[in-house]
This record gives structure tokens, sequence and C-alpha cells, in this order.
């Protein structure tokens, strides 16, 4: 019995914590209908803010949680929304989703910076471990009746704040119809500022109460993660009811003890399980809520983008294989490693750009089903031994096609779900995979099979061959991938010009039109799911071939979401943004850290300035997502647009053309270095448009916009220039005056009033302009 209440007691502690963070998330949800990723992320700093004040500073216990409850996590939540969630209306739910991905990003690199993850660094309880009370012959020691009593009176104060006072009221509003509060004489985004104050002033407050109830040493990734799992408490609820969510978090908390107390001691895998029971349980509730009615119009959003003819397509593809092989020409052998592992990425990036891009659903995870192929194509294709190992096309084939068959697992149940759902339905799969399945290194039966998924956590993946095809060649193996990610990317473009891909864009815009037109939507949904998923898989295969050997911190969620964020930011409706994401993602960024890295090592004396801006970097990268709100289309949709009008200047094309060439037979006699040149050459085509109307306006501009030009600031027509004929007659149209004609006016000459008071009137006064 006493082990029984022991563990409950423990459930009970850490059901309270998740009960605070999920509290947070569904009050900034319900006042902004923002699901905010970065809620953990913001309980990791808040945590190590109360490590650096109370141990390192030696602040008291008690004002250190004042200034973090009073101060920090107000004003973290108020900044939150004043400069960066308060511009997401009228965006997509992929463009919401991918700011706050960005946010958790930019604090994860932020906290690696500040403070060092090399260094152990513990949180301890309040009042200390040794003080407790004991209660039934439980202890129950003081930090946990705090985190109880936390819980319970933020559980009784939102739902008073939600149901009986006006404010709640108001907060509600600002989500469901802003312009009627508006109208009645309120601020929307003020109120909605004071609630993410104070759900971010919730996530700072379970940062620092979960770290000592949890155990372990404060480190970024884990504690952010931990948070996370609050996400099945917050779905618990719907994301609306309080007393719902606190409930989940409880049942949450209590299985995840009862697991370890209970579970029979063969279970050789239960901690595993432990580990991955918040995103199994967050995936069964995703899959009983009640489906949501089918949206019946089109959701006006700002997202635009532009669907390239087959021809283009294909030309396109056919210039970026010949820019890889010539750039391969310029760089050394370590780097064609870092340029095949972007290329790889981005074929993992392609299967969002049509899944997200074109169909409009969502995929959080798809490193995860590139996890999945990798280990099936390791146990079923490997031929030979050592170095003489490869990988027939036959385990390749088994691959993708497991990853494809996975995705329709994973699909099928969550069909009936759609936007934050979905996404959050596949961040769940990721976060299964990660905990359960890479960590499988234990040899286990398997369909009749003795074997260890995950063998020492480390799996040696041989290059692929195939005939006279040998991947084994690094340049080969380069251009071959190029290749591959050229013909996919012509082919996905094929597809969304197809009608099949036209039902897909339908389905996107009004699924309710497009089940009345007769379409078949679970059939749509699975089978683009599978499309998509089997192209991540392949994806995965190159990009573990790549690294030869892999690990399952090469599947982790953060890469996950990193990609998904940054071919937003490229623009997930463009192949050409999904080459971006990936060669951001698996290269860009190891390559430059390396290089300030390099860098800091040859020139000592500089080496910490190098190291700042090495982490500058890294926070910057992880936060460029956060400008997808003021350009919701991606990068790539201002640089086609602009691209564009060079048509109307093409000689600009041409001298930068020659630019080019020239500044790679520099690089190629190794006049100039890599890294110059690839800089160079970007600067020169990004800026080309504005340098060409800059030098070329009469052919750049159009008559409208080179009148516009010429003329005056519209505030100072009518002082520095005369009013145009047009807007002077629109000014008499508008002031309610006769309307002029074209023809010169007929000057008449009326008496002046005269009298004893007014002295005569100078001809000037006399005369009045009447229209003839």
């Amino acid at each position: 019995m006493t082990l029984f209440l022991t563990f409950t007691v423990l459930g009970l502690v850490l059901g309270s914590v998740y009960a605070i963070a999920a509290s947070g998330l569904v009050l900034t949800y319900n006042t902004s209908g923002i699901f905010n990723f970065a809620h953990g992320a913001q309980a990791m700093i808040g945590a190590f803010l109360y490590y650096q004040l109370q141990v390192v500073w030696g602040v008291p216990t008690l004002l250190s949680v004042l200034v973090l409850l009073l101060v920090v996590g107000p004003l973290m939540g108020f900044l939150l929304h004043r400069f960066i969630m308060g511009g997401l209306r009228d965006t997509a739910e992929v463009t919401k989703i991918v700011v706050t991905v960005a946010i958790l990003l930019g604090f994860v690199s932020l906290s690696h910076w500040v403070w060092d993850p090399q260094e152990a660094r513990m949180s301890k309880m309040f009042f200390g471990a040794d003080s407790y009370v004991t209660v039934g012959g439980v202890v129950i020691r003081y930090h946990e009746i705090i985190c109880l009593v936390a819980a319970a009176a933020i559980a009784v104060g939102l739902r008073l704040l939600f149901t009986r006072s006006r404010m709640g009221v108001l907060m509600r509003a600002t989500v469901d119809d802003p312009d009627l509060l508006r109208l009645n004489g309120h601020d929307p985004e003020r109120i909605a500022g004071l609630a993410w104050a104070l759900g971010s002033t919730l996530a700072v407050l379970a940062g620092i109460l979960i770290t000592p109830v949890a155990g372990g040493a404060l480190e970024a990734n884990a504690l952010t993660l931990l948070v996370i799992d609050a996400f099945a408490a917050a779905l618990f609820g719907r994301l609306r009811s309080i007393p719902r969510t606190f409930v989940g978090a409880v049942v949450l908390g209590l299985a995840s003890t009862y697991l370890v107390a209970y579970a029979p001691s063969e279970w050789t895998w239960i901690t595993n399980l432990r580990d991955a029971l918040p995103m199994i349980i967050l995936f069964i509730v995703l899959l009983v809520l009640p489906q949501d009615r089918l949206r019946g119009a089109a959701v006006r959003t700002r997202e635009r983008y532009e669907v390239p003819t087959v021809r283009r397509a294909a030309v396109w593809a056919g210039v970026m294989v010949l820019l890889t092989v010539a750039y391969r020409q310029l760089i050394d052998d370590s780097s064609v490693g870092t340029l095949l592992l972007g290329l790889s990425f981005a074929i993992v990036a392609l299967s969002l750009t049509l899944l997200t891009g074109y169909a409009g659903e969502l995929n959080l995870a798809p490193i995860a089903f590139g996890a999945i192929a990798t280990i099936v194509a390791f146990h079923s294709g490997i031929d030979g031994e050592g170095l003489d190992a490869r990988m027939s096309v036959v385990g390749l084939a088994l691959g993708v096609l497991a990853a494809a068959l996975t995705g329709a697992v994973v699909a099928l149940p969550a069909l009936r779900l759609r936007g934050l759902y979905l996404a959050l339905a596949t961040l769940a799969f990721g976060g299964i995979v990660s905990s359960m399945v890479l960590r499988e290194t234990q040899t286990r039966s398997w369909f009749g099979h003795e074997m260890a998924l995950f063998p020492n956590g480390n799996l040696i993946v041989s290059p692929l061959a195939v005939g006279p095809l040998d991947l084994g060649d690094q340049d080969t193996f380069l251009y071959t991938v190029a290749a591959v990610f050229a013909v996919l990317g012509v082919g996905v473009v094929a597809l969304r010009n197809s009608g099949y891909g036209r039902r897909l864009a339908a389905m996107k815009d009004s699924p309710a039109a497009a089940a009345m037109l007769g379409q078949r939507l679970v059939r749509l949904k699975l089978s683009v799911f599978m499309i998509s998923t089997g192209i991540a898989g392949l994806g995965g295969i190159f990009m573990s071939m790549a690294l030869t050997s892999v690990t399952s911190e090469h599947f982790v969620y953060t890469l996950s979401l990193s990609l998904v964020m940054l071919t937003v930011v490229g623009g997930i409706g463009y192949v050409s943004g999904a080459l971006f994401g990936g060669l951001l993602a698996g290269g860009g960024f190891a390559l430059i850290v390396g290089t300030f890295n390099e860098l800091s090592i040859d020139h000592p004396v500089h080496a910490e300035t190098f190291g700042i801006l090495s982490h500058l970097f890294l926070v910057a990268t992880a936060l460029i997502g956060i400008g997808v709100g003021d350009n919701p289309s991606g990068n790539f949709h201002q640089i086609f647009h602009g691209q564009r009008r060079l048509a109307r200047a093409p000689e600009a094309r041409y001298a930068a053309v020659a630019v080019t060439a020239v500044l790679y037979a520099l690089a190629y006699a190794e006049v100039i270095g890599t890294w110059t040149f690839t800089i160079v050459v970007l600067v020169l085509w990004m800026a080309l448009p504005a340098l060409a109307t800059a030098l070329r306006p009469h052919r750049m501009l159009t008559p409208e916009a080179l009148a516009a030009r010429r003329s005056a600031p519209p505030e100072l027509v009518g002082i520095d220039e005369p009013y145009p004929p047009v807007l002077a007659e629109h000014l008499d149209r508008e002031l309610g005056l006769p309307a002029r004609h074209r023809a010169l006016p007929v000057t008449v000459a009326v008496p002046a009033p005269t009298g004893p008071t007014r002295p005569a009137a100078t001809p000037e006064e006399d005369t009045r302009h009447v229209p003839a």
C-alpha cells in the first residue's frame, strides 16, 4: 500500500506541473488562435534563469521566483505577442506553427550559447530535499506540496477567469470576433498581450518546478521536450476546457509513475515506453477527439504560390544538375560530403512541398519516416562486409515502401484530423519513433527473426550499388542525388499540374466543396500521405548513406522541426523552397559553424570573437522563421517576382551571367576562394532586380511607375506642383463643385457690392470665373 501511495503522490505532483504548463497553452490558444510550440522552450529559459539567479548569483530563492514570475515571464510573453504573434492574423496554420517553432529553436540555441551544455547543472527543490512531511508512511517534500497547491490555485483561478470575469469573456472574444470587440471600445491586441504575458508566466513557473521533480541535470533539449509532453494534457481538454486539461495532466502523471512501479521486470523496454508515453497518449487523444466539420469556404490567407509549367521545371532541373557539377569543381573532397548531405535533406523537404504546399496537410516529423526507411533498408538490403558492403536496390525499394506504408498507418486513423491536430499527430509519431524505435538496441524477436532494430545504437549504412552505378564514389553519389532531386522535383510539378494535383488544390482550398463534387477525400489524403512519406524515406536513406554511420541523434525531433521551418521560409509551395531548406538544414549550418571554428583555431587571438559570431549565426538562423509572418509565401516567391521583371531588361541578365562566368574562372584558378565566389554570386543575383531598376528604370518600370517616380509625393501636390486635371476633377466631385470642362473658362466681370463700410474693389476682386 505504501508503494501505491508513494507513486500516486509522485504522479499527482508530476501531473500538477504538467497541468500548469498545459493551462498556459490553453490560455494563449484561446486568446490568439495560435498553438505555442515554443511553450516548452519558454519553460526551459525560466528554469535556466532560476538556476542563474539562485545558484550562480546567490539571489534568495523567494526573490528569484518573484523576479521570474512578476518580471521575466510577463515581459517575455508580452514582447512575443507585441512583435511576433500579433502579426500572424490571416496566415495559414503552417505559418503560425513555423513561427512558434522558430522561437523554440532560437531559445534552444540561445541557451546553448549562454549555458554550456557540457557543464552539469542541478536545480534543487524549494527548502531542500530534506524538508518534508510524512503522511500515511509516504514522504511528501515541501516542494511537491507547493506544486500541488500551485496547480490547484491556478486551476480555480483560470476557471473563474474564463467563466466569471469580464476579462475572461474579452480574452475569448479576441480570437472569436476581434472586430466586434474593437467596435465595443476594447483593444484586442492589448487583451491578447495580457493573455500571452500570463501564459508565459505559467510556462516559466512550470520550468522552475519540473526539473527537481523529474530529476536529472538541466539540459535544454530534454527540458523543452519534458514540457512539450504537456501537449497531451492540453489536447485532452480540446484546448478549451481548463478542468479537463487538469484531469488529462493528472492522468498523464499517474500513468507515467504507475508504469514504472508495476511493470514486470522482464519488460526491458519499459523505460523507452515511459519516455514515449506522453506522445502515445497525445496520439490516442487526437484520434478520439470529435471530428470538426469540413471547412466549406476557402479561408483567405496571405500565402500565394505560383506553379510553373512542366517544361520550365524540366529546364531548371537540368540547370540545377549542371550547376552541381560545376560547383563540385570548386570545392574540396571534405565539402562534397556536406553538399551531398544537403541535397539528401532537400529530397526529404520535397515531400513537404507535395504534402503541405500542394495538399495543405501538415507533417512535423519527416525525418522520422526517413529513420523508418533507413532501418528497413539496413536490415534487408546490405550485401557484403566491411568496405566492400553495398546496399542493393531491393533494400532501397523496401525502405521506401516501408516509409510509405508507415505513412499510411499513421495517416489512416488521423485522416479525420486537419490543420493543427494533424500536425500534432505527426509530431507525436516522431516522438514515439525517437523514444522507442531508435532506442531499441537490444536483440529481440521481430517477425520470427532475432535482431536489434538499432544495434548498439549505431547503423553502418553502405552506399548503393546498381549494376555499373556504384555510389561508393563520392562524385558519382553527389551527381546521382542531384539528378534524383531534379527528377522528383519535375515529377512533383507534373503531379500538381495534373488532374490529381488540381484535386489536391481543391481539397486544400475547400474540403466541403471538394466532397460535394464527388471527390473521395479519404483516398486522396491517404495517397498523398503515402507518396510524401515515401519521398521522405528515400531522402532519409540517402542521408544515412552520406553519413555512413548514423545514431538516434541524427533523427531527433528538432531536426525535423528545423527542416520544416526552413522549407516554409524558402517557400513550401516551391520545389526551390525545398532545395533551400534542405541545403541549409543538412549542410549549411554545419559548414558555416565549422568555418568559424577553423578560423578560431587559425587565429587564436580572435577565437572569442569567432565563437560569438558562430553562436549569433545559429540563433539568427533559428529565428529567421519569425519573418514568415511578414512574408508567408516564402523568400523564393519574392525572388521569382523580381527575376521575372528582368525579362524587360535582358541585358541585365546577360551581364550577370558574364560576371558569374568571370568569377567562376577566378575561383577555378584559385585566385579567389570558393566562399568569396559563392557569397558574391548570391549577392549579385539577389540584388540584380534592384540594380537593373536603378540603372535602366525606363526598361524595368511600367509607365505608371515612372510617372509616379517623377511626380511629387502626394502630400506636396498642390504645393510643389499644380494639381493634375484628374485629381482636380476628383476633388471637385468629392466637394460637390460643378464639373470642369476642358474648354478655356470665360471670364465675366461681376460688379462687387458697394457700401459705405467697404472700400471699392480692385479689378482682380471683381473678376469671377464662371464655366462656359
